[in-house]
């Protein structure tokens, strides 16, 4: 996977609009896993990563053929953390361009200009993280670190965006660790929930986890018959 070429090097030291669907084209990659519950919902996904043993995690999204950087105008999710907090360029959403499959724009989580200090235990949302005058890094793709969104739009125009993706892989300085759930994802107006899908989660007691609508259910019987009749 080409990201793994991006790990650890690549660092520094509200309300959603209108959404026009509910994706489901997205992927875990590394260490990501999903937990129960999310927020005010029965899934979210969880991101943990430590620069010192490699270990990383993220969420791959669908991107539709032939989207410029002129049309992508949205990110933004829900997040938590668990242990630490954002530092260190992580977490981070990439967006990645035809010119340089190997390369990312960086849109960072966290207030900025230095992008730390995210409380712990809360459930908050980053906003629009990609307003005209929202800040991206776009050195790797020869633009400026704190470059505003219109101005990288206005810089790549008419490039085309192959790869959006969600990354942690790095940590606060203490411990270079970090552990974030990620809920309710907007990419250009597209929600993604990452929540149950089928009856098989339904199974091993995943029925016990729909402590939300559709839930909750008295048994297993119960959650299969619901995506059953689906």
């Amino acid at each position: 996977m080409r990201r793994l070429a991006w790990i650890g090097v690549f660092l520094i030291s509200g309300s959603l609009p209108a959404l026009a669907a509910v994706g489901i084209g997205y992927s875990l990659f590394g260490d990501a896993t999903y937990v129960s519950p999310g927020n005010n919902s029965n899934r979210a996904v969880q991101l943990i990563s430590n620069a010192n043993t490699g270990i990383y995690s993220g969420i791959d999204f669908a991107v539709p053929a032939n989207l410029t950087i002129n049309d992508l105008n949205t990110l933004s999710t829900d997040y938590k953390f668990t242990a630490a907090s954002c530092a260190l360029g992580s977490p981070r959403f990439g967006i990645t361009l035809a010119s340089n499959p190997n390369a990312a724009i960086f849109v960072y989580i966290g207030p900025p200009p230095n992008y730390t200090g995210c409380p712990l235990n809360v459930w908050a949302n980053t906003g629009s993280l990609l307003t005209p005058a929202g800040f991206v890094d776009a050195t790797q793709y020869g633009g400026a670190f704190y470059e505003p969104w219109a101005a990288a739009q206005a810089q790549f125009s008419g490039q085309v965006v192959t790869d959006i993706f969600l990354v942690s892989d790095n940590g606060p300085a203490s411990g270079y660790s970090q552990t974030v759930l990620i809920d309710n994802t907007d990419v250009n107006a597209t929600l993604y929930d990452y929540e149950f899908t089928s009856k098989d989660d339904c199974k091993d007691g995943g029925w016990k986890n729909f402590t939300f609508p559709p839930g909750p259910f008295k048994n297993q019987g119960q959650c299969v018959s619901y995506f059953a009749q689906q």
